[in-house]
């Protein structure tokens, strides 16, 4: 279906004269055009945007970019529009953005080059009215729209079956992984792995019709699963609860990819990486004084065929899990990678020991990460002091004040272990 895509890109591209980039809902690469140029002058080159070629060379538009762009109502647009430059978000060159539509959904964007070349163009006006070279590039545009429509519909069932399988209960998961091998043919036997990325937003508002689920080369089948199925994230034993009191981060995506040996993981850890690069991959708000908690995404170890799917997802989860609770893992880890967290994501979530407790308050946020760091560098000092940028005696008087406020000997094995798994 890829090469399909690329040739309605390269339609539009050829009818308009100008170099067309085709994105999905999410901003997120599917194919872009080449113009040649018709200079006698073999050596002319085409003048490039430094967000065009961004886009191509990472897979994705930024954060700013996708902002801008999108202040102009494109997820609603019912026409093509022209949108102008604006240095501050780092577009330098204006675009024309024709809105891949299908029965009335938005699923992706043609975006072309505003360099002059099409400033003839005219957009306004009934369709039936406009340059008949837009009308033509419209049409096309329509037809991507089909097909983006057609493979989200393909990508929600497979998602239902992979929900079911990882999730549904037991009498209902023989049925979804059947159903799943059937649709998978040969990519079900293996090898795989499955990615878990915590926390991820599904559609709301304008995008409720929009599933928002990836649809990136490796991934074979995706799903988001509510809060309790990636519950407990935040609140992992193991960290000192520098970034705060632990809470509920919302829901996950679970993403099952396909390795090309069962000895690599480098597809998975890829695959985890576009997928934080993700606007959905963000909680869906953020509560008075607490900050947006940061995405991260866990890896499971490789698996042949799919039997052992919810394994494979708890994984994942607690591997993401060990990301949130130590950064030095993060964003990606691997299950195989996460050392003593492989124990603590086994236990059920519990609430902070009542000692440790007044250490969690956001006001005591800098003596909590200095905890942490200390016990992170086996109660070494001068590493701890070094790590933390800051003169030993500050971090003396810091660790007195943490035994203030807990209560706990840092001198006693004990009580550090205490600390450390809270």
């Amino acid at each position: 279906m890829r090469d399909d895509y690329q040739q309605l890109v390269d339609e539009i591209t050829a009818v308009l004269r100008a170099p067309a980039t085709l994105e999905n809902r999410d901003f997120a690469l599917i194919a872009f055009g080449a113009q040649e140029s018709e200079d006698s002058d073999d050596t002319a080159e085409p003048a490039l945007d430094p967000v065009r070629t961004r886009s191509i060379l990472q897979r994705r538009s930024t954060a700013a970019v996708r902002a801008w762009f999108e202040a102009f109502g494109i997820a609603r647009a019912q026409a093509p529009l022209r949108i102008p430059p604006d240095p501050a978000a780092g577009v330098f060159m204006g675009r024309i953005c024709l809105p891949v539509r299908h029965r009335g959904v938005v699923h992706g964007y043609v975006w072309l080059l505003d360099d002059g070349h099409l400033a003839d163009l005219e957009l306004g006006g009934p369709a039936g009215a406009r340059d008949p070279r837009l009308a033509r590039a419209m049409e096309t545009a329509d037809r991507i729209g089909a097909l983006l429509a057609a493979e989200a519909r393909a990508g929600e069932e497979l998602g239902e079956l992979l929900r079911d399988a990882l999730t549904g209960p037991p009498a209902g998961r023989d049925a979804a992984r059947a159903g799943l091998r059937a649709a998978l043919r040969g990519a079900a036997d293996g090898p795989l792995a499955l990615v878990a990325v915590v926390p991820w937003t599904p559609g709301t508002g304008e995008d409720a019709d929009h599933p928002g689920l990836p649809h990136l080369p490796g991934i074979v089948a995706a799903c988001a699963l509510p809060g309790d199925a990636a519950a407990g994230v935040s609140g992992t034993p193991g960290a000192a609860g520098a970034s705060g009191s632990p809470g509920a981060v919302g829901a996950g995506l679970a993403a099952l990819v396909r390795l090309r040996a069962a000895s690599a993981l480098d597809p998975a850890r890829a695959t985890a990486e576009q997928l934080l690069r993700s606007p959905r991959a963000t909680a869906g708000g953020r509560g008075p004084g607490r900050p947006l908690p940061r995405a991260a995404a866990g890896v499971s170890a490789p698996r042949h065929g799919l039997e052992d799917l919810p394994a494979a997802w708890q994984e994942a989860l607690a591997a993401a899990r060990a990301a949130h609770a130590d950064t030095h893992l993060g964003p990606v880890a691997e299950w195989s990678a996460i050392g003593p967290y492989r124990l603590l994501a086994a236990l059920p979530p519990l609430p902070p020991d009542a000692a440790v407790r007044p250490l969690l308050e956001p006001a005591h946020a800098e003596l909590a990460r200095t905890a942490e760091t200390f016990l992170d560098c086996a109660g070494q000092a001068g590493r701890t002091a070094q790590r933390l940028g800051i003169h030993r005696q500050t971090l003396y008087y810091r660790l007195s004040r943490v035994r203030q406020l807990t209560g706990l000997d840092l001198d006693a094995g004990e009580d550090r272990l205490l600390l450390h798994m809270t």
